[in-house]
């Protein structure tokens, strides 16, 4: 097609569209001939030529995926009109349903919102690009970006868990290509979504209703990964990059030898009746070295293509990252914690954390279409998470007072050395068929996964003395632990599910059936041996140097493996459900009923006394959904959905066990329930284009049951105190989500932010004691938020996509409301973490030859961790950081800032 346009000699500009849906097209390639000008589309479809002389000349307009189209255009000295340009797809198809295939960017802006709006539930989704080009480098820091979700950061700073719409990490699952994997957490359900780097991800998925053909225990929602899959043609792309961590150039880096670490303890390795010597145990976690130089290293590098006619798809990705992290931490003890409305601090402890993070994860995807009617795939992926953490601290006793002149602060020292290996592993065999074309289809998965969590040889050292002034110290022995803790979680899994597609009165409805059988076996060790000083008058710079030198006797020499920590545990789930799915008119809805039969058990291997070292739990529930989707205009949806969804308590919530930790003592709940939830939504989507979306949204929970952790004593022995797992009569959330995403020429920005407001009642304990020692004890009800929820989130990024030249920047931001962060058993005693923002950048050159250069920078503000009750004691003023007249302090956690600089090549 050649047409012609007349414009002015001082530039010519335009736009181009998708002739089928009218959106602007990005990147498409403009060439003016005649001349040596060449544009790059903008994010809004537009291009421009500037200062161009008057003549004749051919546009001539090609995309990869588009009908190359040439245009005549005649220069003239008047006259400006605005060029529209259409392009129409080489092989055009109907978008009533978006799937997504090899022909097909699968990691691109459009897909993404052409998913959101296809969809059957509500949903929002994290495209491939984007993620390529902001400054995340794991899963868990990217999902920060999606409205509605907030992040709980590791001790490291960087995010580890999602919490969806103020729901706890608990009230969530996590799929990988639609398939739920299991947790190495040792007495949780919920999945660690640091140990996934983010260049693996085609996009990240994020349901927040349900459909009847998915599992139902997610309150908050669903987290799907959708891994790379095997384009069209070639693709090669390999990245390596390196940094530093402004922490560890203002303080340094501490290591420890973790060569000699036996991922067994003497009791696995020699029985049960094994007498361990100190020479069983490796000196390596004990001696501590300064390391100078510390870079961080990330690689990355993915190969697919598919052959034999497109037949044969076959994708090979991997990542690894080596990161060096340092944290800077103060804790506050309060004396008779819980018993007073404003504690008085008793304990300060200054700790430093220096980690090391490798990160490493590979998957490989074949799949096959054996012909038009059947396919077969096979997916197999490995994550692992090994980090190696120093913590060196100094614990001053201020609870008669902190007097820095007279010197007369108690001092413990208190260091810890401790390697983490977490593994996650999954294959999956899954097949497609029509048996019918077009009436029957059936398709199926034989999923086996495993999750690993080993912390061997975790060392901790405690030393106790008196400071009598600040140059001479005298410091006394007391006491080493060395522990093991190992957990498995092994699954297997069988999916089906069979579809009929039938004619009702004109309209093609789709009949679903299926379910679900999983086998879930885990097992938790644990294994503690504790060690005191030979000699116990030992003093610092006289008898050692260093811990190493310091000569032990074991305590017990068997070890105390008989705690709750050793178990099994074990959950059948059976599920099966019905769903139709039709649209009349402009009306599309998609509901049906699930059931879920659930088998939940646990055995305590070496129980101490316990009432119930065994048990079990076994229960049924009907869920029904239904999601409607009413589209006003081609580019307008309005949605509504109801779901049932239950939440099941984790493993060692069940074990009623006691375990000690450093900071609290834990116990589990036998008699804990499940949590049933009613969900219902209501959206309003506006899709201009393929980039630009308006989402507007409110949402409705009411809980029964809801599990919440507390501080609570014990009904025997008041004194004893635990942190345990209950359920709390009912809660309620709700709340609004807006998100907004408009670009311009090469600017844009995507912007979103979330209300949500929930409520729990549950009873107080309080203790008063007034001006004359009187003493007044009692319970009362008292209503908060649900634990983790925040009222307020917002996210701004801000965008630059030069296609021209190649440039691509984001400088993004994540603000995150107070939220609660433990739930005390004392009335105004919970702690409230405050509210925070994260700001990152990065930038993006891209060169003609298919490399680029790329940085990254994240933390820029340092924004810190801080833990504070509300409410301050007076006794606190002399306290350092306890300066604050209406809150006390109990913890802030320094991260600093990290950098990154690195190569990028795509083919």
């Amino acid at each position: 097609m050649l047409s012609v346009t007349i414009v002015k000699a001082d530039g010519l500009k335009g736009h181009v569209y998708d002739q089928k849906t009218g959106e602007p097209l990005v990147g498409v390639t403009v060439i003016l001939e005649q001349t040596k000008l060449v544009a790059l589309t903008g994010l809004d479809g537009s291009f421009e030529f500037k200062k161009v002389t008057p003549g004749k000349f051919t546009l001539v307009i090609s995309h990869l995926t588009y009908k190359t189209l040439s245009q005549s255009v005649t220069v003239v000295e008047k006259d400006n009109p605005h060029i529209t340009i259409y392009l129409s797809e080489r092989n055009s198809k109907g978008l009533s349903e978006v799937v997504v295939s090899a022909t097909t960017k699968a990691s691109s802006e459009k897909t993404a919102r052409k998913l959101e709006q296809k969809s059957q539930q509500v949903m929002n989704v994290v495209s491939g690009a984007a993620i390529e080009v902001s400054p995340d480098l794991t899963v868990a820091n990217v999902i920060q970006r999606v409205s509605g979700v907030s992040i709980e950061r590791s001790s490291n700073g960087d995010g580890q868990y999602a919490i969806l719409r103020g729901m706890d990490k608990r009230y969530n699952y996590t799929l990988i290509n639609g398939v739920k994997i299991p947790s190495p957490d040792n007495k949780y359900r919920y999945v660690p979504l640091d140990i996934f780097p983010s260049e693996l991800l085609d996009r990240l998925e994020v349901y927040k209703s349900l459909t009847p053909n998915m599992e139902a225990d997610a309150v908050g929602g669903a987290v799907n990964m959708v891994m790379k899959d095997a384009p069209n043609q070639l693709s090669l792309n390999a990245n390596v990059a390196t940094g530093y961590s402004q922490m560890l150039l203002d303080k340094g880096y501490t290591r420890f030898d973790a060569g000699g670490i036996n991922s067994k303890s003497p009791y696995e390795i020699h029985g049960k009746d094994y007498n361990a010597t100190p020479a069983d145990f490796a000196t390596g976690t004990l001696n501590y070295k300064a390391k100078n130089f510390a870079p961080n290293i990330v690689a990355g590098l993915s190969v697919g293509q598919r052959f034999f006619h497109n037949k044969l798809g076959v994708i090979v990705a991997g990542s690894f990252q080596n990161n060096y992290r340092g944290t800077t931490s103060t804790f506050y003890d309060a004396s008779n914690v819980g018993t007073e409305k404003y504690q008085k601090i008793s304990n300060m402890r200054e700790r430093q954390y220096s980690e090391q993070q490798q990160r490493s994860g590979i998957h490989a995807k074949i799949d096959y279409a054996i012909n038009d009617n059947n396919k077969l795939s096979l997916y197999n992926a490995y994550m692992n998470l090994l980090s190696f953490q120093t913590r060196d601290g100094i614990t001053t006793n201020v609870g008669n007072g902190f007097d820095p002149v007279n010197g007369n602060a108690q001092l413990t020292y208190q260091s810890r050395s401790r390697k983490t290996d977490q593994k996650i592993y999954t294959s999956t065999l899954h097949g497609e068929h029509k048996l019918v074309p077009g009436t029957l289809k059936l398709d199926w998965s034989a999923v086996i996964s495993s999750a690993l969590n080993e912390v061997p040889d975790n060392t901790t050292v405690d030393l106790y003395g008196v400071r009598t002034n600040f140059q001479d110290a005298r410091t006394t022995v007391s006491k080493s632990t060395r522990r093991w803790e190992r957990n498995t979680d092994n699954d297997i899994a069988g999916y089906l599910n069979l579809t009929y597609t039938a004619k009702i009165a004109g309209t093609k409805v789709d009949f679903s059936a299926g379910g679900l059988y999983r086998d879930k076996q885990r097992s938790s060790f644990f294994n503690n041996y504790k060690f005191l000083p030979t000699d116990l008058n030992a003093t610092y710079g006289k008898d050692f140097s260093s811990y190493a030198d310091i000569k032990w006797n074991i305590e017990k020499a068997t070890g105390a493996v008989d705690n709750a920590l050793t178990y099994d545990a074990s959950e059948k789930t059976t599920a099966g459900y019905g769903m139709f799915k039709f649209k009349a008119a402009d009306l599309e809805v998609t509901g049906g009923v699930r059931v879920e039969h659930t088998d939940q058990g646990y055995d305590m291997l070496f129980a101490r006394g316990e009432s119930r070292p065994a048990g079990h739990q076994v229960y049924t529930d009907l869920l029904p959904s239904l999601n409607l989707k009413y589209q006003l205009t081609s580019h307008q949806n309005l949605r509504g959905s109801y779901f049932r969804s239950l939440n099941r308590p984790g493993f060692f919530e069940l074990v009623p066990g006691v375990i000690v930790n450093e900071d609290y003592t834990e116990r589990g709940n036998p008699d804990l329930k499940r949590a049933i939830a009613d969900n219902f939504d209501l959206r309003y989507e506006l899709f201009p284009n393929h980039t630009d979306q308006l989402l507007f949204g409110v949402f409705y929970k009411k809980i029964q049951d809801p599990i919440e952790n507390t501080i609570v004593s014990d009904a025997v022995r008041g004194q004893d105190q635990y942190y345990t797992p209950g359920n709390f009569g009912n809660a309620r959330n709700y709340g609004l989500e807006i998100d907004y995403i408009k670009f311009f020429h090469k600017v844009g920005f995507k912007a979103n932010y979330t209300y949500t407001n929930s409520s729990i009642t549950t009873p107080k304990s309080y203790r008063y004691t007034d001006d004359k020692g009187n003493q007044t004890t009692g319970k009362v009800d008292q209503t908060r938020p649900l634990y983790g929820q925040s009222a307020h989130i917002a996210n701004l990024s801000l965008l630059y996509k030069d296609t021209q030249h190649g440039w691509d920047a984001q400088l993004a931001g994540a603000y995150t409301g107070p939220r609660i962060n433990v739930v005390s058993q004392f009335v105004d005693n919970d702690y409230w973490q405050k509210g925070f923002i994260q700001m990152d950048i990065s930038v993006e050159k891209k060169f003609r030859n298919h490399f680029s250069i790329f940085a990254k920078a994240g933390n820029l503000l340092n924004t810190p961790t801080t833990i504070f009750i509300k409410g301050a004691n007076k006794e606190n003023q002399d306290v350092p950081g306890q300066n604050n007249a209406n809150e006390t302090l109990i913890r802030k956690d320094y991260y600093k800032q990290t950098y990154l600089l690195g190569v990028r090549y795509k083919l």
